[in-house]
């Protein structure tokens, strides 16, 4: 599968299409993004690409959370 880049207008916007992505692999693997995470991280998981791009998508979601709690934090 060919990488394709997106670009988002915010970092809330981003926020949102990632936390949907990963509503997807919660759904199809009865798993908390959270809880996949960290078995993940200890190794409790396979290396399947669709593992990889859960973590990834995870670790991205987090960031970007922390970014716009940031600019509402200022707003404020």
């Amino acid at each position: 599968m060919p990488k394709r880049t997106i670009t988002y207008l915010s970092p809330l916007d981003a926020l949102i299409a990632v936390a949907k992505r990963l509503s997807i692999y919660e759904n199809q693997h009865k798993l908390d993004s959270e809880e996949f995470f960290h078995q993940y991280r200890q190794g409790k998981t396979s290396d399947e690409i669709e593992f990889i791009e859960w973590a990834n998508d995870y670790q991205h979601y987090l960031a970007l959370r922390q970014e716009v709690e940031q600019h509402l934090s200022y707003a404020a």
